[in-house]
């Protein structure tokens, strides 16, 4: 029998002990996108911190074949162009992720009518500003058009992340192994028709050949033994 009464966790509130607590409430997905070749090189889920901007970055350094001091030619490394929202955590991070080994630009895009209490719909784009952050980048070129149709189909095979609904995880770790499995399907077993059919990993030469659901799963096995 039920005497009326409900936590405050089940109403929606924190318990005083819980406030501050990074695993606890929304979380977000970070995500980086080869324009290119579509891959998703890396993802960092958690809160929108200044911390987390150095993480995601740093980690995606790590996984660039930058220039080396002892590079000769052009080919030996590349010189990335990044671009990002206005979130003003990001050039610091950058900064200490690349040095002087990247171009970055940020997007800043203006919105109306952006906060509609009670129900979720679309706001209305009303202005973009482009803005060279360091290195020289043409301001044209500074786009994060293909991040955001990355977010659509992520909000689209991943259900944790479509809003309105009940398909949202309650620990944090359970969040983060889904969306790595997630990004391994999308890198190495989606087939991509903007690709001509090839994976992501096809594309950018880590792979060639489509992976099975077996085979990847094969995979993470036997590199965690």
């Amino acid at each position: 029998m039920s005497n009326g009464r409900s936590s405050p966790r089940s109403r929606g509130v924190l318990d005083p002990d819980d406030e501050g607590n990074i695993r606890i409430g929304d979380q977000y997905l970070w995500l980086a996108i080869d324009e290119d070749t579509k891959l998703v090189p890396t993802f960092v889920v958690g809160k929108r911190t200044a911390d987390n901007a150095r993480r995601f970055m740093v980690d995606l350094a790590n996984r660039i074949a930058l220039p080396q001091p002892t590079d000769t030619g052009e080919r030996d490394g590349i010189i990335p162009q990044i671009s990002t929202d206005g979130f003003n955590a990001y050039p610091e991070a950058v900064d200490l992720a690349f040095g002087s080994y990247c171009r970055f630009g940020t997007l800043i895009k203006d919105y109306r009518n952006a906060d509609q209490p009670g129900r979720y719909g679309p706001p209305e784009l009303v202005g973009t500003a482009r803005r060279e952050v360091f290195g020289h980048v043409e301001l044209s070129t500074i786009c994060t058009s293909h991040a955001e149709r990355v977010n659509l189909t992520t909000r689209t095979l991943l259900k944790r992340f479509t809003r309105l609904s009940l398909c949202f995880s309650k620990k944090l770790e359970n969040l983060i192994a889904a969306v790595a499995i997630y990004v391994a399907y999308y890198d190495f077993c989606r087939q991509h028709a903007t690709l001509k059919g090839r994976t992501p990993a096809m594309a950018a030469g880590v792979t060639s050949r489509p992976w099975s659901m077996e085979e990847l799963f094969e995979s993470v096995i036997r590199d965690a033994e």
